[in-house]
C-alpha cells in the first residue's frame, strides 16, 4: 500500500509517535510525506520515507497529484484544528480527492490508529484491485 502522511507543526511529533508506535505495520508499505514530516519520521523510526518538497512549498500539491491520479491508497493528515494553517486550501484539496477516488484518510490520531490497524489486518486491500495491482 502507499501511504502519504502530512502533520502541522505542532501535531509532527504526534504524528512520530504513532509512526514509532506502528513501525513494524508500516516498514512493509510504501510511504511518502512532505519533507520536514518525512525527516523526522526517518530519523525516529528508520523507516524508509519519500520525502517530498515542504508542505507550504508543494509538498501538499504533490500529495494531492497522488491522490488525484489514485496512486495514494492511505492518507494521514495530523493536523491542529486549533492552529490557523496557511495549507488549508491544499489539505481541503487532498481530502476531497480522497472522497473522489474512496481513499481513506485520517485528519486525527484516533482515525490514522483505526486505518493503520486496519491495514494490518487486510482490510484494505480492495485498494490493489481499484489501483489494478493485483
Amino acid at each position: 500500500m502507499n501511504i502519504a502522511i502530512i502533520a502541522q507543526d505542532r501535531k509532527k511529533e504526534l504524528a512520530i509517535q504513532m509512526c514509532i508506535a506502528y513501525c513494524g505495520i508500516l516498514s512493509k508499505h510504501y510511504i511518502c510525506a512532505t519533507a520536514t514530516t518525512g525527516k523526522m519520521i526517518t530519523e525516529a523510526t528508520g523507516l524508509k520515507v519519500d520525502c517530498l518538497l515542504p508542505g507550504e512549498i508543494g509538498g501538499e500539491q504533490q500529495i494531492a497529484a497522488r491522490v488525484a491520479y489514485n496512486e495514494i491508497d492511505l492518507v494521514l493528515i495530523f493536523r491542529d484544528p486549533q492552529e490557523k494553517y496557511s495549507g488549508e486550501t491544499e489539505i481541503n484539496e487532498i481530502l476531497h480527492a480522497c472522497d473522489v477516488n474512496s481513499i481513506p484518510a485520517a485528519t486525527n490520531v484516533a482515525t490514522a490508529e483505526v486505518l493503520i490497524q486496519g491495514l494490518a489486518r487486510g482490510d484494505m486491500d480492495w485498494r490493489e484491485i481499484v489501483r489494478g495491482t493485483r
